[in-house]
């Protein structure tokens, strides 16, 4: 407990803030001094009346129904709490991250006290309603802390001494504040290292409710502290990824909140992921021992759902792939579902149809398919069916006789088709293909057959078809401006590649792009700049980045092998240091906002509750969608 500020500082310290707008934060403290100032810049004044800041009804029915998880999670640490406080004139209080109070229990004589300042279940105790107190102030600072006496900014709250303590998210995020308030007179020592603990128990039974569905580590520096309040939780993804945790797991690896979802386990342990599984899977309830990078050791308890089990069983680790598609794949999970499908039909008569944007690399993925399957010693003929004139397409694909139009060879040509014989045609943008076309092609997939243009003698032809599009060629079709019998044709199996501001292995990506492009020498990121990398949208995908970093590695010196800001393209870093676009939400703001809400609903339930795959599914990142779903 820190000592009392004595009244004279007090008071003083108010008086020149009132008089000057600056508080004295070396009689004071900084976080008293902070709060004051806030609570001054909110137009409150420390004797002044206050508005209404009860949120009615109608707005506390809603919080708690949103708030229903925390609130299941807290009641019983709550209970555990206040017997521990018992008749020492006190309440515990449960806030959310808005600071609306959700829950009280405590002394009856103390509920009737606090009552008249508001300290009661919809009040809100925002700094900005409230002025500086413990509930507020923890959430604008996000950490612990106890506010006593006359610290607090309104002189009304002034019989009150109180500690809170912030309730942080498996995804780092703030949740609610759990808080002590009671009589200034009763003040106690242990009070702030009670609402601590109270806010760890309730972080931790969050954490695994959460995270039922991940790899969980259980760590500790000692085996006998796992699963005590002490103990570090961590959640992982099946590929590896850190993608939750407690304050504590952050904590023992040396993370910060802004590192999950973009941390593999082996960046910060010395362990791959399957050989942990394996060693827990022969020995099911054994505490094994980790090594951190830094030397530390810890001792974990993995607990594992039986379907992710079998990612470190020696049948699959026997069956893992190892051929051009599994040396594409630099860990993105959608990306690896996509190429996992694909090479399921490799050999066999079912065309496939690849979805995506412009450069996510629906040729290069066309390729890997066709290199990890029989064909792979057969050519390989790749038709971009936007990028050929329309009075050229029909000869390009078809091939002529002689003398078939004027400026034919001599010697004709046996079109592409004919060249894929044996192997793999791959027609890239097929929605870009002309109907005239579009019905030709259906004759040769039915027939097998081409007839070039000119007459002549039908040949037979035997390829792999692969398609590729960004167009929503379904929709197209049963508008009529594809044919719907030839996309039924191509569609066998429809995968889609994921946008890059989708994929959540941007490090391992840039890393294999830059190895590449420069195979002789190491290049690196810069942390600063690939965080801000990764943000950006990259309206041309992989293609676009791919040659941003070909520019960029050339703009190094010899001497150099980090790239940074100073070697990006001034467009780029224009785009880069750019403030997100209001322009969307100013224009129908409430007509958008539903169609929003809708779209995050329907994403949520596609995904059964699953944020990460849900924010690939809508674009966006995982903390773009916590904050909407907030």
């Amino acid at each position: 407990m820190r000592p009392t500020l004595p009244s004279n500082d007090l008071r003083k310290a108010r008086m020149q803030l009132l008089a000057h707008g600056e508080c004295p934060s070396d009689i004071i403290g900084e976080r008293i001094a902070r709060s004051w100032q806030r609570s001054l810049a909110a137009g409150l004044q420390p004797t002044g009346r206050l508005n209404d800041t009860y949120n009615g009804e109608h707005a506390l029915r809603h919080a708690l129904a949103g708030n229903h998880e925390l609130l299941a999670h807290s009641r019983p640490v709550m209970k555990y709490l206040y017997q521990q406080v018992q008749h020492s004139h006190s309440m515990i209080i449960l806030a959310d991250k808005r600071a609306t109070l959700l829950h009280t229990m405590g002394d009856v004589d103390f509920l009737s006290k606090a009552e008249r300042v508001a300290l009661s279940t919809g009040a809100s105790w925002l700094e900005q309603h409230r002025g500086t107190n413990a509930i507020g102030t923890s959430l604008a600072e996000a950490n612990s802390v106890e506010i006593h006496g006359g610290e607090h900014f309104l002189e009304r709250n002034g019989f009150l001494t109180c500690a809170a303590a912030p309730i942080m998210c498996a995804d780092g995020s703030l949740l609610g504040v759990i808080d002590i308030s009671g009589d200034q007179r009763n003040r106690h020592p242990h009070t702030l290292g009670l609402v601590g603990m109270a806010a760890r128990m309730i972080e931790n039974k969050m954490v695994i409710a959460s995270c039922r569905r991940h790899i969980r580590l259980h760590l500790h520096a000692q085996p006998e502290g796992i699963g005590s309040v002490a103990e570090g939780i961590i959640a992982l993804s099946e590929d590896g990824w850190i993608v939750g945790a407690n304050r504590t797991g952050l904590s023992m690896l040396g993370l910060a909140p802004a590192d999950l979802g973009a941390t593999p386990l082996n960046r910060v342990i010395d362990v791959r992921l399957d050989d942990l599984l394996a060693r827990h899977q022969r020995r099911l309830d054994h505490v094994t021992q980790l090594q951190l990078h830094d030397g530390d050791i810890l001792f974990a308890y993995i607990h594992a759902e039986e379907s992710l089990r079998t990612i470190s069983s020696p049948v699959a680790n026997s069956a893992a792939p190892d051929d051009a598609l599994a040396k594409l794949n630099t860990g993105d999970t959608h990306w690896h579902n996509a190429a996992d499908k694909a090479r399921r039909i490799a050999g066999k008569p079912i065309p496939l149809l690849i979805h995506g944007e412009s450069g996510v690399g629906k040729e290069l993925f066309a390729r890997a398919v066709h290199d990890s399957g029989p064909r792979r010693d057969a050519p390989f003929v790749a038709i971009n069916c936007a990028a050929l004139p329309e009075n050229l397409i029909e000869a390009e694909l078809f091939g002529y006789n002689s003398g078939a139009f004027t400026g034919a060879r001599r010697d004709g040509s046996p079109g592409r088709l004919r060249e894929a014989h044996g192997g793999t045609l791959f027609l890239d943008e097929i929605g870009d293909m002309p109907q005239t076309m579009q019905t030709r092609l259906l004759r040769v997939l039915q027939e097998r057959q081409v007839t070039p243009l000119g007459g002549g003698k039908a040949v037979d032809v035997d390829f792999a078809l692969i398609c590729a599009t960004h167009r929503k060629l379904r929709e197209e079709a049963e508008q009529g401006s594809f044919r719907s019998d030839l996309y039924y044709r191509i569609n066998g199996l429809t995968v889609n590649l994921p946008a890059l501001r989708e994929r959540n292995d941007f490090q391992a990506l840039t890393e294999h792009i830059l190895s590449e492009q420069s195979p002789q020498r190491h290049i690196c990121i810069a942390p600063a700049l690939l965080a801000q990398l990764s943000q950006h949208r990259w309206p041309g995908n992989i293609r676009q980045y791919a040659s941003v970093l070909r520019t960029a590695s050339a703009m190094l010196d010899a001497h150099e092998d980090c790239i940074d800001w100073h070697h990006l393209p001034d467009d780029l870093i224009e785009e880069l240091s750019a403030p997100p676009s209001t322009a969307r939400t100013l224009q129908a703001p409430q007509k958008l906002k539903d169609l929003s809400q809708a779209a995050i609903r329907q994403a949520m339930e596609d995904h059964h509750g699953n944020v990460s795959a849900a924010a690939r599914q809508l674009g966006i990142s995982r903390q773009t969608l916590y904050r909407k779903l907030a």
